[in-house]
């Protein structure tokens, strides 16, 4: 009996160390394994396409697109179109002294009443905010359109107008949103009186991080409209305006002078947005600013993008 419990005990002690001996050997392995990673730097391209006749093209795919990213040419990564994804809008409305003359801000209120009604509730966010000589968050952004009716009633037109500095720091706001879609939509009577900041560097900034400005500019004027369109385009070559920063950033400038023109104007800038196409491509490795364009492969479509981009 001894013996067979002898026996047993030495069974069981030789399989135990066998056990873990196995174990061992699978915890520690004799050399450790190397992992390989490989990551891309994506940019990301908001692109809108119309035809000759100003009709959004759908449809597209990327062999009909061309992207060049300092002249070269770069394949595409993807490219996504759909007119269901959420928009993430910043409003930035102009309350400086210039807005007191006229029904300015009248007009305002209406082109902010009419962005709102295109925008679906719950899906899609939006943030208000206005500037004078600086900037001021109204309403953070959320999907709870309905709070943001009459948000501008209570604020009465004041000060100097900062609207590149204002447009720049709503810009670095609005980088930060998830959305597919982003875009800043200015309203304003044009009239820049004390940013620190050029049109040229906000539309730098704000292309590089693809944020479109669309710029509404209200003025009941017809005169007052005519003035500041010819006095924009008698500007010096080496200087920018309001046109260069939302075409440079892929974005729109338009006029409104009446009510009219205004829900127009508003309703056009969101399905805009809403029938962009968002391609992506390779990011260079140099740490430098990129200028980007973007076509397409027929001779009648007429893109608008993002102007550059910086790399590293």
């Amino acid at each position: 009996m001894r013996t067979l419990l002898h026996r047993l005990v030495i069974g069981i002690g030789i399989i135990g160390s066998l056990a873990m001996m196995s174990l061992g050997a699978q915890e520690a392995p004799a050399e450790p394994q190397q992992t390989f990673r490989s990551t891309v730097d994506v940019v990301t391209i908001q692109a809108s396409v119309r035809d000759a006749r100003g009709r959004v093209v759908s449809g597209l795919t990327t062999t009909d697109f061309e992207v060049r990213d300092n002249g070269q040419l770069r394949p595409i990564l993807s490219l996504r179109s759909d007119r269901q994804s959420p928009l993430s809008i910043a409003i930035l409305v102009d309350m400086s002294g210039s807005m007191r003359i006229s029904q300015k801000i009248a007009m305002a209120r209406q082109a902010y009443d009419s962005v709102l009604a295109q925008l679906h509730q719950g899906q899609d966010e939006v943030a208000l905010f206005t500037f004078d000589e600086s900037v001021h968050e109204r309403r953070d952004f959320t999907r709870d359109l309905p709070t943001l009716k009459d948000a501008l009633a209570d604020f009465k037109a004041f000060g100097t107008t900062s609207l590149y500095d204002a447009t720049a720091a709503t810009a670095r706001r609005l980088a930060a949103r998830s959305a597919t879609h982003k875009a800043i939509i200015v309203l304003t009577d044009g009239i820049d009186t004390s940013s620190a900041m050029t049109a040229r560097e906000v539309s730098g900034l704000a292309s590089s991080i693809d944020v479109p400005v669309f710029v509404v500019v209200t003025v009941p004027s017809m005169d007052q409209r005519l003035t500041l369109s010819t006095s924009e385009r008698s500007t010096a070559s080496e200087a920018a305006d309001l046109r260069d920063l939302a075409e440079w950033t892929g974005g729109q400038l338009v006029f409104a002078s009446t009510i009219v023109e205004t829900v127009v104007a508003a309703s056009n800038l969101i399905d805009e947005l809403r029938q962009q196409y968002v391609l992506a491509i390779e990011a260079a490795k140099a740490s430098e600013w990129r200028r980007l364009d973007v076509r397409v492969r027929r001779s009648s479509a007429i893109v608008k993008a993002r102007s550059g981009y910086f790399a590293g």
